[in-house]
């Protein structure tokens, strides 16, 4: 077990040749104990374009809760976001990939310019979930990403709705078997708060496979994003960090070819999205692990679907 668990941010804050650093971190309240503890980078992807990352502050400010509680101090930065749900059918869906290398690049400059000892990262859309995990993969460095959590139901003529109830809609509107203001109404209520699509689409279904990999503690990315115990688990996750660290847990411990194998059966058994082929083949790239379409097609059929989660 390590005892040196702020070796990494030493290089930023210890010395007197680094007194001008600590000045200006001082300039945000933070102290001289402040420094002398392991330094965590909470990278957030929080955005109020969407509901799926809207409730990402309020995750992160139970996060450093759990950091401060267990001996570090928490610092935390924001990445960019795009959502999918908003932008596709225009131009905009043309930024939606691209924002995924965006996620994964600013989060390595960041922590590898300010020499964190370890990093959570918060995501919870389609791009962030796998941008994340690739920064934290690029880093290995003790780190964990967590996932805001599924969007509760909507309900309509007493039945749950969701979003794909509304494109459902936008059809039956366009083939005359309902009004404007039926649309309008399904609308208004389809997407009752935060969270990410409910649904087994790309979001829940990368949500699962970081659970599979390790990246993502199992059990915490399975919590809607308005349940209660989301803040709980969001807690114990600045707490597992410095466990991580005291222990020296790092992605390439978790993200091996037997655990991206485990990925995709557990994506095929759920009948997830086809979009876990694109991302978890670029987990593989970044870890330099083998691990080919070939790989994931093997996989898939050999795997029964067990579960459908719509």
């Amino acid at each position: 077990m390590r005892t040196d668990l702020n070796a990494r941010s030493r290089t930023l804050v210890a010395g007197t040749d680094r007194a001008g650093a600590r000045a200006m971190l001082k300039a945000i309240g933070l102290t001289d104990d402040d420094l002398a503890k392991p330094l965590i980078a909470i990278a957030n992807t929080w955005t109020e374009v969407g509901p799926c990352n809207f409730h990402l502050r309020r995750l992160s400010a139970k996060i450093k809760e759990g950091i401060r509680a267990a001996g570090g101090t928490p610092l935390e930065f924001n990445t960019v976001s795009i959502n999918d749900g908003i932008t596709m059918g225009t131009e905009g869906m043309k930024a939606s990939l691209v924002s995924r290398e965006m996620i994964a690049d600013s989060i390595e400059l960041v922590t590898r310019a300010n020499y964190f000892d370890g990093v959570i990262a918060l995501s919870s859309c389609d791009k962030t979930i796998p941008g994340t995990i690739m920064a934290l993969i690029r880093l290995n460095i003790p780190s964990l990403m967590l996932y805001g959590g599924t969007i509760m139901p909507g309900h309509y003529n007493g039945k749950d709705i969701d979003l794909v109830t509304v494109y459902e809609a936008i059809g039956s509107y366009g083939s005359g078997k309902i009004t404007e203001e039926e649309l309008q109404a399904i609308e208004n209520v389809a997407c009752p708060g935060p969270g990410a699509c409910g649904g087994q689409f790309t979001a829940n279904t990368m949500a699962n496979i970081s659970q599979i990999l390790g990246i993502c503690p199992m059990g915490f990315g399975d919590v809607p994003a308005e349940d209660p115990k989301k803040d709980d688990i969001a807690y114990q996750a600045g707490q597992m960090l410095l466990k991580l660290i005291e222990n020296d847990i790092r992605p390439d411990q978790l993200i091996t070819r037997q655990s991206l194998e485990n990925a995709i059966a557990a994506a095929a058994a759920t009948a997830g999205s086809t979009n876990a082929v694109l991302h978890t083949l670029a987990f593989a790239r970044e870890a330099g692990i083998d691990f080919t379409i070939d790989d994931i097609e093997a996989v898939s059929r050999r795997t029964p679907i067990i579960a459908d989660l719509r």
